[in-house]
């Protein structure tokens, strides 16, 4: 299946016809790796500036974590994060997109209206009933994403008989609810660390093709430190910068169309690489 290769976002179409970076821009005390470094909003404006000058074409504003064992953000306290932030770098940053990483329909709704132009979810509309109409209401793009539980739960004991199977009739299942409420610009995410084991994370790199293979829509790749980096190298989230290099390589082999990463420099650099391997096949 020939796969979708632009997002319409706010009426600004987002070329994926080659990969591209979606930096990560945590307004949060809490995230795991970069908790407590964005809080500030001067200091997460110009973390985001540096992120575009290095070559992001998505920014993705998240003002409430995910990480394994969360506790869940008052409804205020992530509006109040994440609504300014947003209006001010879409209008600052015209060229670029604003994503918000957000699976509450208020913030996905105040923040449409203050410029985003992708709406980011982890929940797949699980976690808020209103979150399905509200992004059929906007128009924007969607990122689908999987998780098995929630985040207080999802790593406690996660189970699956074959988990790309289970994660591509997910995608499918979800993608035909959304779709009949209007929303057709959908990115698929399989969410690596979410409800998974270390071996179920590298099942899901090993196949990440058959997901844009078979429902024709790009994937994006969210590795960037995570614990499937750290558990087998057996360092921290601060010395995987290398090992998410590692497998950003891997996940372009395997077709992912957008990387969400703390560390743009170097996944750009991976891009310019993979590109330049691509070329070679051809070259006679």
């Amino acid at each position: 299946m020939m796969q979708q290769s632009t997002l319409n976002c706010r009426g600004r179409l987002l070329d994926l016809s080659a990969p591209v970076v979606m930096g990560i821009l945590n307004v949060t005390p809490d995230s795991f790796f970069d908790g407590g470094r964005h809080e500030d909003p001067d200091h997460a404006f110009r973390q985001a500036e540096k992120m575009i000058r290095e070559g992001a074409r998505i920014i993705d504003v998240g003002g409430a974590s995910s990480r394994p064992g969360a506790d869940t953000v008052p409804e205020e306290e992530e509006l109040r994060r994440v609504v300014p932030l947003v209006s001010q770098l879409a209008a600052a940053f015209p060229e670029i997109v604003v994503s918000v990483d957000t699976w509450r329909a208020s913030v996905a709704r105040e923040a449409a209206a203050a410029g985003a132009g992708i709406l980011n979810d982890i929940s797949a509309g699980c976690m808020d009933d209103n979150l399905y109409p509200e992004v059929a209401k906007s128009g924007l793009p969607y990122v689908l994403m999987h998780m098995q539980g929630t985040p207080a739960t999802m790593q406690q004991a996660p189970v699956y008989d074959d988990v790309v199977t289970e994660v591509l009739d997910f995608f499918i299942a979800e993608t035909g609810r959304l779709r009949t409420l209007g929303v057709t610009d959908i990115v698929l995410d399989p969410g690596f660390g979410f409800g998974k084991t270390v071996e179920h994370n590298y099942r899901l790199l090993n196949h990440l093709s058959l997901f844009s293979s078979v429902t024709g829509l790009p994937v994006l790749a969210g590795l960037s430190r995570k614990s499937m980096i750290c558990k087998v190298l057996k360092v921290n989230p601060a010395q995987a910068l290398n090992g998410t290099t590692a497998l950003h390589m891997v996940a372009l082999q395997q077709g992912a169309k957008i990387l969400r990463v703390h560390d743009v420099k170097e996944a750009v650099e991976v891009i310019r690489l993979w590109e330049a391997v691509e070329a070679g096949k051809t070259c006679s």
